[in-house]
């Protein structure tokens, strides 16, 4: 039985946060296509790639203070017309102590893959 798309986004979207906390690179790295696009939310740094973000992710993780994010699903949005969706939330980074260093808002554009749902593309805002 398939699984109803925004289910599918939900729990893709968990295992992307449990890959996060666990420093887990090849966990990441199943739920990005290979061209994935990420705009930081601070700098509006752009990410092109798979292979970029990972680095960039790799670098996080062997920082002295590690910061660990969360991000959490407001919506989700389908298309009627492509394989398609847009998922907004809010996220955070916290530290060790599990104080809040940075948050603010996101969106990510999903794309069916087969019988996977991946992130194509996040734009993030820091608010705090």
């Amino acid at each position: 039985m398939d699984t109803p798309p925004e289910l599918a986004i939900r729990m893709q979207r968990a295992r992307f946060n449990q890959a996060l906390a666990d420093a887990d690179l090849p966990a990441i790295g199943d739920v990005l296509t290979p061209g994935t696009v990420l705009v930081a939310g601070t700098d509006s740094a752009l990410l092109a790639g798979r292979k970029a973000q990972l680095t960039a992710w790799k670098n996080e993780f062997a920082a002295r203070v590690r910061t660990t994010y969360v991000r959490s699903t407001e919506a989700v949005t389908l298309s009627t017309v492509e394989p398609i969706a847009f998922e907004q939330g809010a996220w955070r980074g916290t530290d060790p102590d599990g104080i809040v260093l940075s948050s603010g808002i996101y969106t990510a554009k999903w794309r069916r893959v087969g019988a996977d749902r991946l992130i194509e593309a996040e734009l993030y805002l820091t608010l705090a």
